[in-house]
């Protein structure tokens, strides 16, 4: 029985992480971009895997009108110069900063095809490839990583995320003057919630009920001897 309290253990232990997750999903409801984690099941175990990945649905869009609010339709992620290291991002709210160059909404340069973007003009256009004109100047295409192995993404926090697989070939759009909210869905967070919730306080009781158990067996020895 010396292993019984420390199985049921490993489940509350497990249930935790996933409320840990479920809270960030939770937190990250307003985030624009954010991608909810998930976190499958291993078969074996009956365990929830320790490693979330990453739901890679759209969000639903918000129009703006703001020609530098850029919407990604389908996979792919905008790719960002994060104090010389690319990130990813859904979150297309950029603007133009001091030095002129495109850079998103905690002010990281945006990357195009050749690096950075720079634009001069305020009638900026961008189409469906990514491909941006600057007044009647081409300048760039946006640099559009299509993940395939989502698996190899990391949240790093603040809608950024590290990829260490290959670039796939973009398939999707880009919509100009609107942005992407967070694929969370409020209601299947909170059914999910409310069942680690329920399949917690369950294990609590069960290690509850071992200890009282285990207790009563130890004074029944003390009784005896």
């Amino acid at each position: 029985m010396s292993n019984i309290v420390p199985g049921i253990a490993r489940y509350l232990s497990n249930d935790v992480d996933a409320l840990d997750v479920l809270s960030q999903n939770v937190a990250n409801m307003r985030t624009a971009g954010y991608r909810a984690e998930r976190l499958a099941v291993d078969f074996r175990t009956g365990l929830l895997e320790n490693t979330p990945t990453l739901d890679m649905a759209d969000g639903s869009l918000t129009t703006t009108g703001h020609p530098l609010d850029v919407a990604i339709r389908g996979p792919g992620f905008f790719a960002v110069d994060v104090n010389g290291q690319t990130m990813l991002t859904r979150d297309g709210q950029f603007h133009i900063d001091a030095d002129q160059q495109l850079v998103d909404s905690a002010g990281h340069p945006v990357l195009g095809q050749s690096g950075p973007i720079t634009l001069s003009h305020s009638n900026v256009h961008i189409d469906a490839s990514g491909a941006i004109t600057d007044g009647k100047d081409s300048v760039d295409s946006l640099r559009i990583v299509d993940v395939d192995k989502p698996s190899a993404l990391r949240d790093m926090g603040d809608g950024l995320y590290s990829y260490s697989g290959d670039d796939g070939e973009f398939i999707g759009r880009v919509q100009q003057g609107a942005l992407e909210q967070s694929n969370v869905d409020p209601g299947e967070e909170m059914v999910r919630l409310m069942a680690l919730s329920r399949h917690a306080q369950s294990v609590q009781r069960a290690i509850q009920a071992y200890d009282a158990a285990l207790q009563e067996g130890i004074n029944h020895i003390g009784d005896n001897s």
